[in-house]
């Protein structure tokens, strides 16, 4: 059966190795060249000089299901049929004769909303990739596997930018009609999940069922929790707690029956990764695990996860039982507590507050963050953005329908909606410092727990949000940013300049409720 769906597809390599076991994997990563086992025990690759997502090279098929439905513009660019179309029979000529690997499995921990697909790649390596973070299937499973969408990745492939329509030689083009996305000139292994990360998002809001960039986790009595963010913010490392169990680190779905994870793994950053602030993290690099562009002592073998040289954007890939107590499968209820993250490089922002629900609704459709350096080509030092769904580079409809979704579900659930920041107090980025992870844990931990509905609020008129007094765990003077600058004169510059960009950038938003718009930054000067 998977020959004939092979031929079928219309490839002929010599050899395509089938759901490799991850030993096999390893073996042949290192006779090939292609990594190294580290003292962990993991392996550990480089991918050349794309070390993060490139943004300006991801297209969407522009067809007749595409063409009203996905929200066109600077995030989501068009790529028409037939250029598709050759460039995929390119990349079919290319691999013929030539060695491959192939892992099927599914998106989604839900049997009823998952996606069935199949990886094609010329890297051992990164076929370990995908078996870690992508959903496996049970040996029934593999013997009928039949792929909804099959994602060639062919690091070895570039494409002529003037012949194929593309920006650079590196494209990620997905084609939603057809079930294929290709990928090449990148070795970034990213691109392979945020992909059908950008995939299920447009699948699943006509099954009624809402996709999210988040991590989530459960704790010990069955309260689930949601952590929304871009990269960089902390939803790895906040939702990785020893004391409640991991559903996912990056992707889930929220049905009527509750939330799902989309993967089988957890990509976590591992730029100053330490054993004390992230242990689990820390000890799920061993045997498994891929490390990505991490710097390797060459006599000891040791990860110097200090050592950003190759790029800040360092990453590890691992198996979600690589986490003691990670829920299997990775299906929980539906949430109680939902927490936004945002990593604020003004350093303007308080690091925790309470949202309303039309808050809730506000600071969803913003996105507020800051790109940190290395997630995308270019990104050298943290820079302010506004994402929509705290994922705009993954979601090809319009932001209104995913927060239309949102807000459905935090009223017919009650969910408590917390904003914390996890960037810069004191000042900006090169004058303040980063908000410790403990104090982030500990704001977290309360929010979880219930413990900030007992505490005294102030309400801050800028940012209209509320913004506890205390917090255990935290000290007081933490919990108002304006005290921890030097110069208050300048940190009032500096929240109202970032009030007014939050005004500005809701101007792009048409049709949203007065009493959403009425929730955001009041800044005292009109825009």
């Amino acid at each position: 059966m998977f020959a004939e769906q092979i031929a079928k597809f219309g490839i002929a390599p010599r050899t395509i190795h089938r759901n490799l076991p991850v030993g096999a994997l390893v073996d042949m990563a290192v006779s090939q060249s292609e990594g190294a086992v580290t003292s962990t025990g993991a392996l550990s690759v480089r991918t050349g000089k794309y070390t993060g997502r490139s943004p300006d090279d991801r297209y969407i098929v522009y067809d007749d299901l595409t063409q009203d439905t996905v929200d066109w513009g600077k995030i989501n660019h068009p790529f028409p049929e037939d250029k598709f179309d050759r460039l995929l029979a390119k990349m079919k000529g290319f691999v013929t004769g030539k060695n491959l690997f192939a892992f099927d499995g599914f998106v989604g921990a839900d049997p009823g909303n998952r996606l069935a697909i199949r990886v094609i790649n010329d890297r051992a390596w990164q076929s370990l990739f995908a078996r870690q973070l992508f959903v496996g299937p049970s040996a029934g499973e593999l013997r009928s596997h039949k792929p909804d969408f099959t994602i060639m990745c062919i690091n070895d492939f570039e494409s002529i930018p003037k012949e194929d329509g593309t920006n650079s030689d590196v494209f990620i083009i997905l084609n939603l009609s057809r079930g294929i996305v290709l990928i090449g000139g990148t070795s970034y292994a990213g691109e392979m999940k945020k992909s059908m990360f950008s995939t299920m998002n447009f699948v699943l809001p006509s099954r009624g069922v809402f996709p999210m960039h988040c991590s989530a986790n459960m704790g010990r009595g069955g309260d689930t929790a949601l952590f929304f963010g871009l990269s960089g913010t902390g939803k790895t490392t906040l939702s990785t707690d020893p004391d409640r169990m991991l559903i996912g680190d990056d992707e889930h779905g929220w049905s009527d029956r509750g939330i799902f994870n989309f993967e089988g793994g957890c990509y976590a950053k591992c730029i100053h990764l330490s054993r004390e602030a992230e242990p689990e993290i820390w000890n799920a690099i061993r045997s498994g695990a891929v490390l990505e562009n991490v710097v390797i002592d060459s006599r000891t073998l040791r990860p110097d996860f200090d050592d950003g040289k190759l790029t800040e954007n360092t990453r590890v890939a691992y198996p979600l039982d690589h986490i003691p107590g990670a829920v299997t499968p990775s299906i929980g209820g539906n949430p109680k507590t939902i927490i936004f993250l945002t990593a604020d490089a003004m350093g303007v922002l308080p690091p925790v507050s309470r949202l309303t629900e039309m808050g809730a609704m506000y600071h969803f459709m913003s996105g507020y963050t800051s790109k940190l350096a290395g997630t995308e080509r270019g990104i050298k030092e943290p820079k302010a953005t506004f994402s929509e769904c705290f994922g705009a580079p993954f979601m090809p409809r319009h932001a209104a329908v995913y927060a239309g979704m949102l807000g459905e579900r935090i009223k017919r659930y009650g969910a408590k909606t917390y904003f914390i920041n996890t960037g810069w107090s004191g000042g900006p980025y090169g004058a303040g410092s980063r908000i410790k992870i403990r104090h982030s844990r500990a704001m977290v931990t309360a929010a979880l727990s219930g413990a900030l509905d007992a505490v005294p609020y102030r309400h801050d008129d800028l940012f209209n949000i509320d913004v506890p007094i205390e917090c255990p765990g935290v000290p007081a003077d933490v919990l108002n940013p304006r005290m921890t600058w030097p110069d208050r004169d300048s940190y009032d510059q500096a929240a109202e300049r970032l009030a007014q960009m939050f005004v500005r950038n809701f101007t792009k938003f048409g049709g949203v409720s007065p009493q959403v718009l009425a929730s955001g930054p009041r800044p005292s000067q009109d825009v």
